[in-house]
């Protein structure tokens, strides 16, 4: 029998290239490319785990900002007071300036899913870095002067990203756990993979924007307490893999 955790795998190998590569709003200016922290440097390896050890997990939100469920994600992230990362795809934040600034205001962290979500695998690093520079402009039209510290790349085609990213202050940032919510099973099912497959320090994928994400408000909605009853903390991810 083809396990959920068997399905997720071939799914990703069919979106993604395997991470292969590594075992109030801030009105501070930055360059694009200096470091998107003060007085940190971001590393070319790709993490997966949180800033801390122990029973914490990072939640992260990709695709978005997205005019329907980023708002009620935001609603929920503040209810229960955790703070996550947004991988915010370009084109979205041109159509949506304005929920950038709700994200930052809500005191999440911003990390760069390029402009167009183009699986980036075979560009060149010129290219990449175009690319990369144009996203982070359009973030920052948005909010001026905000830390933009992570990069993912779309599909987790990396190619030569990590160091491109890394060259431009980002860190890169891949995930230990994906639910499949980009092809929704239900709030229940998604409850059950978070709550059978999160591990001590695991960055956790999942999906704001590119579709209707309802289920994944309501999926986190409920499994922010009960993780926090099962002695859970929410962190940051890591800064150097």
């Amino acid at each position: 029998m083809t396990t959920f955790r068997t399905r997720v795998r071939i799914r990703l190998r069919r979106r993604v290239t395997p991470l292969l590569l590594s075992g109030g709003l801030c009105l501070a200016a930055l360059t694009t490319t200096g470091p998107a922290y003060a007085g940190q440097q971001a590393g070319t390896g790709i993490v997966d785990s949180t800033r801390h050890g122990g029973r914490a997990v990072a939640l992260t939100f990709d695709d978005g900002p997205n005019p329907t469920d980023t708002p009620r994600l935001l609603k929920v992230l503040r209810k229960h007071h955790v703070k996550a990362v947004f991988c915010l795809w370009g084109d979205h934040v041109k159509e949506h300036p304005e929920l950038v600034r709700a994200i930052v205001a809500g005191g999440h962290t911003l990390c760069n899913h390029t402009m167009r979500h183009d699986d980036m695998a075979a560009w060149p690093a010129e290219d990449i870095r175009a690319d990369l520079e144009r996203t982070n402009a359009e973030i920052r039209r948005a909010a001026p002067g905000v830390r933009i510290p992570y990069f993912r790349a779309p599909y987790g085609s990396w190619g030569q990203t990590p160091q491109v990213a890394a060259d431009l202050g980002m860190q890169p940032l891949g995930w230990r756990l994906a639910i499949g919510d980009w092809e929704p099973p239900g709030t229940d099912e998604l409850v059950r993979r978070i709550e059978e497959g999160v591990t001590p320090g695991a960055v956790v994928l999942l999906h704001d924007g590119g579709g209707d994400r309802s289920q994944t408000v309501e999926a986190v909605d409920r499994i922010v307490p009960a993780l926090r009853a099962a002695h859970w903390r929410f962190d940051k991810p890591a800064r150097r893999a």
